[in-house]
């Protein structure tokens, strides 16, 4: 083979890539591909760092015992984590003698069914504005979910849209209408909701169909529009932005898949409406009562089943919305000695919160550096991370990941004032 040969085939494949790579810039040819190059990469980031379960806590540091009571060690050793134990809560106030949600007295039907809003299929990671989207169609709102994500999710590859991103976007972009979320749902308040002309978006769990890397358990976040439910057959119709408009799912299941989220739904109605919503939320509506009863509602679950990986995530998040961030920090300890989904951290925070708080900083690493070895671009470890690190002393480590999340999510305000924060200093 020729000199002159080989030269011409290495520039006919620099130019080829060239080529492919000015194509690839190319919004169509972009929209087309980029999710493809992005399973690839992600399923050989799987092989090269082969990805294990969510790291359990070696020890912890003293604190609340709630309920646990751990052995002691030699002097100087780690303290060792006991076998989970039911948390005895001290509520902040006295405890509710009513439940979350106090039903109307008007007695609703046996099947409601409302009007679906124009189904509309979700772009690649783009569940949370597809639906956001369908629930603002209800109310007659014009754009789509590309009008939403433009704004609080800018690059496709982001992986999660917060609660708090959606309801920010609906109060200032479809200001006329009402929106709240809150936490503790149940079966009861949906269908009461359902009945009085509200549909409610609730976040939870997804199951994938193929493994996106050696030893996935396939378990993912995903948000549904709830528009209907059926007594008679136990079911509630929800708008699924991923699988197909009016599909169905019986309570049970409904339920199993809401709970790892602390049954977290957000409500978006007219100001005519109003009375309504406090009418069906009851104690509810007052957002500390409302985390009171989640916290104690989480608390009962344990109870019940004390091995509960979910119910021991949710009173830690309960906890930590009181700011009790030792009893948090615990809770959190325990729901990951009985096993969290591989994902976990790519959709709540709570554990960075309390780990940061107890100055458990190397919690928070493992933890951070766990979550981005799953989601590189998830501008929310690269946030905690970089405040593990600043309280370690590393700044420039630290301004490294705070930009880091900036370039994810160019909105991302924690992140600015984090940054501006250790600049400053």
């Amino acid at each position: 083979m020729s000199k002159t040969f080989i030269g011409r085939f290495a520039l006919f494949l620099i130019g080829a890539g060239l080529l492919g790579l000015l194509l690839y810039q190319v919004p169509a040819v972009n929209r087309r591909l980029s999710w493809r190059l992005d399973i690839a990469t992600t399923y050989l980031r799987g092989v090269i760092n082969p990805v294990e379960a969510l790291p359990t806590p070696a020890s912890r540091s003293a604190g609340p015992s709630l309920g646990i009571s751990p052995s002691p060690g030699p002097p100087g050793s780690p303290t060792p984590l006991p076998t989970p134990q039911t948390v005895v809560i001290q509520s902040p106030s006295a405890p509710l003698d009513t439940p979350t949600f106090t039903p109307s007295p008007t007695v609703i039907p046996q099947q409601v069914e409302l009007p679906a809003p124009e189904w509309e299929q979700q772009d690649w990671n783009n569940c949370g504005p597809a639906t956001l989207s369908m629930y603002l169609h209800y109310y007659g709102w014009e754009g789509d979910q590309f009008s939403i994500s433009n704004l609080i999710k800018p690059d496709r590859t982001d992986r999660n849209v917060n609660v708090e991103e959606m309801d920010h976007f609906t109060r200032n972009y479809a200001g006329w209408l009402h929106t709240i979320y809150r936490v503790g749902g149940d079966m009861e308040m949906l269908r009461q909701f359902v009945a009085a002309g509200i549909p409610v978006m609730i976040e939870a769990s997804f199951y994938f169909a193929g493994a996106y890397w050696p030893n996935d358990d396939l378990w993912a976040a995903h948000y549904l529009l709830v528009t209907g439910y059926d007594e008679a057959r136990g079911t509630f119709t929800v708008q699924d932005s991923f699988h197909r408009p009016n599909d169905r799912l019986d309570y049970a299941t409904l339920d199993e898949y809401w709970q790892p989220f602390n049954r977290v739904f957000i409500l978006i109605y007219l100001p005519s409406q109003e009375e309504t919503v406090k009418a069906i939320l009851g104690s509810a509506w007052e957002e500390e009562t409302n985390r009171e009863s989640a916290l104690q509602a989480a608390q009962a679950e344990i109870d019940a089943q004390p091995d509960d990986a979910f119910a021991w995530f949710n009173l830690g998040t309960n906890l930590l919305y009181f700011e009790r961030y030792e009893e948090a920090a615990l809770a959190y300890d325990n729901a990951r000695t009985h096993g969290l989904p591989q994902r976990m951290l790519r959709y709540q925070f709570g554990p960075f919160f309390a780990y940061f708080h107890t100055d458990r900083i190397d919690d928070l690493l493992t933890l951070t550096d766990y979550a981005l070895q799953r989601t590189p671009n998830s501008e929310e470890a690269l946030l905690w991370h970089g405040w593990g690190l600043y309280r370690q002393g590393d700044i420039n480590g630290a301004v490294a990941d705070f930009n880091a999340a900036l370039a994810a999510n160019p909105y991302y305000a924690d992140a600015q004032y984090a940054l501006d924060f250790v600049l400053n200093q």
